[in-house]
């Protein structure tokens, strides 16, 4: 993946985390993503540090809807 559309996914998840945390009921640890200081607009980082975020992002929304889910999804399709 080319340095370029690495910070666009960064900045689609940052995004999602962003939507999440205004909901009541989110609770997503972004602990690890806020050490790293690293944001999308971040440009002059490097592609590995925007790589580290997009994984501590990504963790921690995976993480989230783990904990959240209820029931199980069946694997077939409609």
């Amino acid at each position: 993946m080319k340095k370029q559309e690495l910070i666009h996914l960064h900045g689609l998840l940052a995004e999602v985390s962003n939507q999440c945390a205004e909901w009541e009921d989110c609770q997503i640890d972004l602990e690890e993503y806020e050490s790293l200081g690293i944001r999308p607009t971040s440009i002059h980082k490097s592609k590995t540090d925007h790589k580290a975020a997009v994984f501590a992002l990504a963790g921690g929304v995976t993480q989230f809807m783990h904990e959240s889910e209820t029931e199980a999804v069946a694997a077939t399709a409609d």
